[in-house]
């Protein structure tokens, strides 16, 4: 059942938490792709409908969870930095927040378009503070299809974020895309990652506002 507060349950926020103490792995064939300078990132393929679905595991130095959600919440300053978007922004659609992000793609591969609905919580659990992102493609009648663009149906996302015990941020990300054929530049939030390794004294602002091309 659906939290009072929005469209996602309390259950998937206690699932995204509990993947941060203890990632869930066991009885799923999940792909060790990448373990390096702190960041482990595992891959499922889901053999029936041929989609992908990532764990992203590690620390990033230097920026509080707090303020690491924030960042990843505020879409107008993701455009300010990421250089392969080509709309984002949010729509009310019948009493609910909705958001369309469409990306662009090198000649001659068709650009994608996301519609998809979000909820942040900031939690508590057991004396300790998590952050929880979740994100879930939706069709609503306000955002058709595009001629051109090919429209990803089955994305989700789960990030939960929580301190290092220093000054930075241990977080845990899940993302499903549309087919098993893309890359890691499938994965929106290591490309944040990747942007915000070089911060500045002030804090996150990240110093290079163009993202590797491992990311999107």
């Amino acid at each position: 059942m659906a939290g009072a507060s929005g469209y996602f349950s309390d259950e998937q926020f206690r699932e995204a938490c509990a993947e941060l103490q203890q990632p869930a792995l066991a009885g799923a064939d999940w792909q060790l792709l990448v373990e390096a300078s702190g960041i482990t990132i595992y891959r499922l393929l889901d053999q029936s409908t041929g989609l992908y679905e990532y764990k992203v595991f590690g620390v990033l130095e230097g920026c509080s969870p707090a303020l690491l959600a924030d960042v990843y919440m505020d879409l107008d300053y993701r455009k300010t930095w990421d250089q392969h978007v080509k709309e984002l922004y949010i729509k009310e659609c019948d009493g609910q927040m909705v958001a369309y992000w469409e990306v662009k793609y090198p000649f001659p591969l068709s650009n994608r378009d996301y519609v998809y609905t979000r909820q942040r919580r900031d939690l508590d659990v057991d004396g300790r503070k998590i952050y929880v992102i979740l994100a879930q493609s939706v069709s609503v009648p306000q955002f058709p299809e595009k001629s051109g663009v090919i429209r990803v149906k089955q994305y989700k996302q789960s990030l939960a974020i929580e301190s290092n015990s220093k000054k930075g941020s241990r977080e845990w990300s899940s993302q499903l895309f549309e087919r098993h054929g893309e890359s890691l530049s499938e994965l929106p939030q290591e490309n944040l990652r990747r942007t915000l390794g070089s911060t500045s004294t002030s804090g996150c602002a990240p110093t290079d506002a163009r993202p590797s091309l491992h990311t999107f």
